[in-house]
């Protein structure tokens, strides 16, 4: 359990949050959500202790741990992978460094001390089950796809993103009580992001964690807590849910004000004609008290303007590319010992959406950066189609968006004879106003980077996009504008990226890229999953004909107890469906009834007029209701859970 209390924090002068009390509690998932700048990292900081706050405090009861994904990789550069992994459980590193330096003295004989504090370490190790602890650590590692012979080699030997994933790891092993995850998909390829989403399902403690990818939110959490007006609301259910009820809830407040401006504007209609009448004088004054009731709900209802901010994109080509787009003809790449590229070869037609997807470091970076000529293959080529004009966004805009710059100025250079009312326009739509366009291109963030690159794409005016991550750096409310903009796009769409939710909207095309080859699918993303499992199966067992029939002579292919086996299954999955279907209804159905009694409480004159008991009653009733739709929720979700593993593992888990 995590309390805050009256917490307010402000970035200068602008408030990102006031008088913020809420609990995070054991076995809930928490997605942090918000735009970019509304303060979600500064609360991360600030939960973990890196940031205090201007007013307030964060209460983590003392027998409780808390364990947060650092970015600081540098410090343990020179330190082989797993003993970095090893020092997520800090009391049992210790006791292994004092252990192994007390055996590495060059003493004939140990003294007293020395043996009995050998003995205070091996104490410690067995408690911490330390002589069980590599194979543990290497079993995270090797599920956030960092593989077994980078275990015995320095940090520093790795790349940014797996660095990233061992530290990951160092947090997982630590067994934290509260684990607190500050974008931890950026650098996971999709099988990793379903491997950390099993784990952390299965995680008991408290997770905070902040994404920008909705599927993973949707996957994980049991909470959203949005960062917005000014303050931090939890919502029950995952992002979709969150979603769909804030929306709700905004059109409820906007009816009420609605409701109450027009009520109260009668009233004061009716004190300002008969206000200096002695015969009206009395009602004059009740009005005048219903007036200052009125205001004063009208305050409560609390209409700040959202943080949120959506671009507005839209991708025209200046015109249409030939059919044939690109041919690729065995292309093959290496850097040093390493081959990332072996003879891939695919060619792609006008008006393809292809979703480039395969391990981290395979090369599917670069292969784009291969296609954009910023790297020469060692073997192999490629031909751009005829009238192709293309635009790369890389995997790290701001290598693009350098110089010493304004926004406007920077913007302006790619077409000099663009009028400033243009570019202005241009800007202003990627939610660059006023004179923030004179504001220099160093001081932007990430996603203000990559934003002023996708007014520059538009600008260019291309048939073909080459996309590498985007969403890296983009807030859920810029990914949505972009999946829309480029859902249509008319022209031809190259993409790699780890976020399911923009390559599942987007690609009707995947290309998969691994040690065993190029695997090409004419089909969906969602199609191609599908196809895949069943594939992973097949492999699974490779039954040759001559096997397959001599198991036939030998023993039946399925036994009678594996039979009754999968008819319990069966009947189990088909009962658990049930109860899910049974669950979404009652949930349905209770936010039916909340929605009656929210219009009757919306309703003019209900608090003017409806007797003060009914008026508790209803209240009391909605309160009822709040309570009943939670367990519900929670109910309707660990059936999902159980349903989903019994479907994906044949059984339970």
């Amino acid at each position: 359990m995590l309390i805050i209390t009256d917490l307010s924090m402000r970035f200068g002068a602008k408030i990102l949050f006031t008088d913020v009390s809420l609990q995070f509690n054991a076995g809930n998932r928490y997605g942090l959500v918000g735009a970019n700048g509304c303060g979600k990292s500064t609360l991360i900081k600030i939960l973990t202790g890196e940031l205090s706050p201007e007013k307030g405090r964060v209460i983590l009861p003392q027998q409780l741990s808390l364990g947060s994904l650092s970015q600081d990789h540098y410090i343990y550069k020179n330190q082989f992978t797993l003993d970095v992994v090893l020092q997520g459980k800090k009391r049992l590193w210790e006791a292994i460094e004092n252990k192994r330096r007390l055996l590495e003295r060059e003493q004939e004989a140990c003294q007293e001390e020395e043996c009995k504090a050998l003995v205070k370490w091996e104490r410690v190790i067995e408690q911490e089950e330390g002589y069980a602890a590599e194979g543990e650590a290497a079993k995270l590692l090797e599920g956030l796809g960092v593989c077994e012979e980078w275990h015995r080699r320095p940090l520093d030997f790795l790349s940014g993103g797996y660095k990233l994933r061992v530290l990951l790891a160092q947090v997982l092993f630590g067994k934290p009580n509260i684990l607190i995850l500050d974008e931890p998909t950026n650098h996971l390829d999709l099988y990793s992001i379903k491997w950390l989403e099993e784990h952390l399902r299965r995680f008991p403690g408290t997770v905070v964690v902040t994404s920008h990818d909705r599927d993973f939110l949707n996957r994980i959490c049991t909470h959203i807590a949005d960062v917005d007006y000014g303050t931090i609301k939890i919502y029950p259910g995952n992002y979709d849910l969150f979603h769909q009820q804030k929306i709700v809830d905004r059109e409820l407040k906007e009816h009420c004000l609605q409701k109450h401006d027009k009520r109260r504007s009668d009233l004061q209609g009716f004190i300002d004609r008969f206000g200096a009448k002695a015969t009206k004088a009395r009602q004059a004054q009740s009005k005048v008290r219903l007036v200052e009731k009125l205001e004063a709900d009208i305050e409560a209802l609390d209409l700040t303007p959202s943080s949120r901010l959506y671009p507005k994109l839209s991708f025209h080509p200046l015109r249409p590319s030939g059919v044939a787009v690109l041919t690729v003809k065995g292309i093959s790449k290496a850097y040093g010992p390493k081959r990332v590229l072996e003879k891939v070869s695919f060619a792609v037609e006008r008006g393809e959406r292809v979703a480039i997807v395969g391990p981290n470091g395979i090369g599917k970076s670069t292969l784009l950066e291969i296609l954009t000529q910023h790297h020469a293959p060692d073997e192999g080529s490629f031909t751009w189609g005829f009238a192709v004009r293309l635009a790369y966004f890389p995997q790290d805009p701001a290598r693009v968006v350098n110089g010493s710059f304004t926004l406007l100025e920077w913007l302006g250079q790619f077409d000099r004879e663009i009028s400033q009312e243009r570019l202005r326009e241009l800007l202003g739509r990627v939610l660059f106003s006023g004179d923030v366009v004179h504001q220099s291109i160093h001081t932007l963030s990430g996603g203000e980077t990559a934003r002023l690159l996708l007014a520059k794409i538009m600008l260019q005016k291309p048939n073909v996009l080459l996309f590498d991550e985007p969403t890296n750096h983009l807030d859920i409310e810029a990914i949505d504008e972009l999946v829309r903009a480029l859902e249509k796009f008319e022209g031809t769409l190259l993409l790699v990226s780890h976020n399911r939710y923009f390559v599942s909207h987007l690609a009707n095309r995947v290309i998969r890229i691994s040690s065993q080859g190029v695997k090409d699918f004419k089909g969906t993303y969602a199609e191609y999953l599908e196809k895949e499992e069943n594939d992973d199966l097949a492999v699974k067992n490779p039954l040759s004909q001559r096997h397959f029939h001599e198991t036939l002579i030998v023993q039946p292919l399925v036994s009678h107890q594996d039979y009754l086996h999968q008819k319990r299954l069966k009947s189990l999955t088909a009962q658990l469906r049930k109860k899910v279907a049974q669950a979404e209804e009652t949930c349905h159905r209770l936010e039916k009834a909340m929605q009656v009694l929210d219009i009757c409480m919306a309703a003019e004159g209900f608090y003017q007029l409806t007797p003060r008991e009914e008026q508790q009653r209803v209240i009391d009733e909605k309160c009822q209701l709040e309570e009943r739709l939670f367990k519900a929720m929670e109910e309707w979700e660990k059936i999902s859970l159980d349903l989903q593993r019994m479907e994906t593992s044949g059984g339970w888990p």
